[in-house]
């Protein structure tokens, strides 16, 4: 089906960039364009709140600041730090308009979820973190909330991101199997149930599997690059001899895939949240996976899922090859004239265990 200059499909880079020139996507920087995404950026104002919250389907956020949620307003103007365990919103720069027929998902970025910072979209009469209904017409919010790491922000910088959709545009596990036979989504045989099974690698040929967060290591500053000694904040992993690993309560680990994968160019992808039937642990901070991630002409390119890792209140076994994650993937509506790796700045594209790139 289409829907005036759009056929079913997650919107490419081409599509959101006509949307900001209609009107229907406000305040938001070209640049900040991916194949299928838009890095949102933080605005001018934002507050310590005493919880998170959801505005519910009758409130707008700003009514629900009113209610006596809002603790102190700060200016990003300058800068300002976030502090861990602490939890704030922050008005965006960017301002929605969208068609009837469009809808729109957040998700952390990479670089976000691998400092273990907890960013999720608010919209005005919204029920759900990260989901933007159909035809959405306000203000878009960041609710932050860094778990491990104090950060320093400011206004223009980006933590979380946008992707917009028509219609439908989900693969089922029929469509993925074509898929895969026709474009290998990963370098081996693929787990189809529900999404593209992925699970972690706790064997290593460098001596390490994984980074464990450190404990009350300094600021990150959130728009320095490749500034920061990894050693300062993270403990190496090395390989068990056990063949499992044993997660602590409220750690934060990164570790990587087993499977190298791949997202075809008129396809993108979005790992979801962790079934609780698959353990008492969260694997999915930043989830969008932008057309080309992983792929060549030649197949899959070696490059790995980068799991961000926490477990829940009790102690949890991990062992080698345990399945911890799903990908979903979703048609296009139309092939991006750029794709995640080709001529755009990428940061990890080929990776494999690595950290984010604010790290040396």
């Amino acid at each position: 089906m289409r829907h005036e200059n759009y056929n079913d499909g997650v919107l490419p880079m081409e599509a959101i960039a006509a949307l900001m020139k209609s009107g229907g996507l406000k305040g938001a920087d070209a640049t900040r364009l991916q194949p299928a995404s838009l890095d949102l950026t933080l605005g001018a104002r934002a507050w310590r709140v005493r919880a998170s919250f959801l505005p519910s389907r009758l409130r707008t956020v700003a009514a629900r600041l009113d209610d006596g949620l809002a603790m102190q307003q700060m200016d990003l103007g300058a800068g300002a730090v976030f502090e861990r365990g602490c939890v704030y919103l922050v008005e965006l720069n960017e301002r929605l308009a969208l068609p009837e027929h469009v809808k729109g998902a957040a998700n952390p970025k990479s670089s976000t979820g691998r400092i273990d910072v907890f960013v999720r979209l608010v919209t005005d009469y919204g029920a759900a973190f990260d989901e933007i209904p159909a035809g959405y017409d306000g203000p878009l919010y960041a609710e932050i909330s860094p778990r491990t790491f104090s950060i320093l922000a400011r206004r223009g910088s980006s933590l979380n991101q946008l992707r917009l959709k028509a219609g439908s545009c989900r693969l089922d596990d029929e469509a993925l199997e074509a898929l895969h036979a026709s474009a290998p989504l990963v370098d081996g045989p693929a787990n189809i149930s529900g999404g593209l099974g992925l699970s972690v690698s706790l064997a290593g040929d460098d001596g390490m599997i994984g980074w464990r967060a450190r404990r009350h290591s300094a600021l990150i500053d959130v728009d320095k690059v490749g500034a920061l000694d990894p050693n300062e904040y993270f403990e190496p992993i090395a390989p068990p001899k056990t063949g499992f690993i044993i997660l602590d309560p409220d750690e934060f680990y990164i570790l990587a895939s087993k499977e190298a994968l791949a997202v075809p160019p008129d396809y993108a992808a979005e790992m979801t949240p962790i079934s609780p039937g698959l353990g008492e642990f969260r694997v999915h901070y930043a989830g969008f996976f932008d057309p080309g991630f992983g792929w060549s002409e030649q197949g899959v390119n070696g490059s790995r899922g980068v799991l961000e890792v926490r477990s829940h209140d009790a102690p949890f076994v991990l062992e080698d090859g345990q399945l911890v994650a799903r990908l979903v993937y979703e048609k296009m509506a139309a092939r991006p004239a750029r794709l995640y790796g080709g001529d755009l700045k990428s940061n990890y594209q080929g990776q494999g265990l690595k950290l984010s790139k604010h790290f040396r």
